[in-house]
């Protein structure tokens, strides 16, 4: 294998994980989870004047938890449907 194939596979390779690592997938679940946790705790903490200014309902918990279950949804798909690697492509000749 030539020095200039074996540049082109390296970055290839490295190609298909940068794709991996930077799934848009990955990122709105993290941010999703990791804020769901936060507004999930700030409702699980709420004060009675906070609940009656939202007549009643705790509206911190419910949007944590939704938030929450939206951001373990992408994680799920993107763990279950992974970004498959680019195909190699025939060696040029």
């Amino acid at each position: 294998m030539s020095e200039l194939q074996r540049e082109v596979s390296e970055l290839e390779r490295k190609s298909a994980t940068a794709a991996r690592l930077f799934d848009i997938r990955r990122i709105i679940g993290g941010l999703f989870t990791v804020y769901g946790v936060i507004v999930t705790v700030a409702g699980l903490t709420a004060s009675d004047a906070d609940l009656e200014k939202a007549v009643g309902v705790n509206i911190n918990l419910w949007t944590g938890l939704g938030m929450l279950a939206l951001g373990l949804f992408f994680l799920v798909w993107l763990w279950l449907r992974p970004v498959a690697p680019p195909a190699p492509r025939p060696p040029a000749e």
